[in-house]
């Protein structure tokens, strides 16, 4: 059992989620329960995929929420371009986004490859 909190790529994916929240304060009203909830549940899951594969006894189950993880981050990389494509997201913001999307989803890459790897 691991600590996911040792991980870095946990601390990016709750620094990524912590700037979700920060950004999508912003957003229209009428988002409430449509872009500003769909992309705080896919930063969320991000992270809480790590913590809870962390959990798991093998590297092979580990790799599965690592995968899913990785999937949320692609969710959460489409909803940034359509909310700055819908005006919602300023260019500005988007770009500090997207650069960090980036991130975990390369650190999140490279430990599927490990994990992959070592089975």
């Amino acid at each position: 059992m691991k600590d996911f909190r040792d991980l870095i790529v946990w601390r990016k994916a709750h620094e990524l989620t912590l700037l979700v929240y920060r950004l999508s304060k912003e957003f229209p009203k009428e988002e409430l329960y449509g872009l500003t909830s769909q992309m705080r549940r896919a930063s969320a899951s991000i992270g809480a995929n790590i913590a809870e594969g962390c959990g798991k006894k093998t590297d092979a189950d580990f790799a599965r929420f690592v995968q899913i993880a990785f999937g949320s981050a692609n969710e959460l990389d489409y909803l940034a371009l359509l909310t700055f494509d819908l005006q919602i997201l300023k260019e500005e913001d988007y770009q500090l986004l997207s650069i960090q999307i980036i991130e975990v989803k390369k650190m999140l890459a490279a430990l599927l490859r490990k994990l992959n790897a070592d089975r």
